[in-house]
């Protein structure tokens, strides 16, 4: 019996940091709300997969209709991510070698390509993988009030992206480890990482913004038209060759 592929996707945080009327997935975005671009981009690369998205339980903004999947649920989410990626899991009926991947809702330039890649590191890799970026700024460390207080090297450090993915038993038993130990953490790599583990890296875009203050929704929407102008004028010199 060959594997699932789960989707989970949080998105019942309120996005308080961007100011506005309504939580931050259900903000436009080229006409559209952020969660139906994100929902279509992973659709688009992974159409039979399972979604489980992770919604307020009083949500009173989404709209089924922006669900792209023929096979999807929705759970309640928790008060912080890792509670509602917990949800998730323990609502799925996934067997143990299945593969779940965790997908920020505010990621909506998230690229065909790079969800292909990622997968195919998760299948390779038993620990897991996650998309992320060298770091290519040069690093300074705070000493608490603003002021710069030393330069880090930045040899060997990555900005971690989503998504993130590995198999079913194995980010069950590292959120189940950090919930019992108090451990609040903010991506599943740092849960798995706590158990010895080290997910493999997997180089991704620099595009795949996450909409977290007001500025980044106008840059998310640069980056929509110009991954679509790239996208035809592909299309266009394959239908020329």
């Amino acid at each position: 019996m060959s594997e699932t592929l789960w989707l989970v996707v949080p998105a019942a945080g309120q996005g308080k940091r961007m100011g506005a009327d309504r939580p931050k997935q259900y903000l436009s975005l080229d006409g559209q709300p952020i969660l139906a671009h994100t929902l279509a981009r992973l659709a688009q690369a992974f159409p039979e997969a399972h979604l489980v998205l992770c919604l307020d339980r009083d949500d009173s903004w989404f709209d089924p209709h922006s669900v792209p999947f023929k096979r999807w649920q929705r759970v309640d989410g928790g008060q912080e991510r890792m509670h509602s990626v917990l949800n998730a899991l323990r609502a799925i009926p996934a067997r143990a070698d299945d593969i779940v991947m965790v997908h920020d809702v505010a990621r909506p330039c998230i690229t065909q390509q790079d969800l292909l890649a990622l997968h195919a590191a998760i299948q390779r890799h038993s620990a897991g993988a996650l998309l992320a970026m060298p770091v290519a700024d040069t690093m300074k460390r705070d000493r608490g009030d603003q002021c710069s207080l030393r330069t880090e090297p930045r040899d060997g450090l990555w900005h971690a992206l989503t998504p993130q993915g590995f198999r079913y038993a194995l980010l069950l038993r590292a959120l189940e480890h950090a919930e019992q130990h108090g451990t609040l953490v903010t991506d599943e790599a740092s849960a798995v990482e706590a158990l010895g583990e080290a997910p493999r890296l997997v180089s991704g875009r620099r595009d795949n913004l996450k909409v977290t203050h007001p500025g980044d929704l106008a840059l998310a929407g640069a980056i929509l038209h110009n991954q679509q102008a790239a996208a035809s004028m592909a299309d266009n010199g394959n239908r020329s060759a």
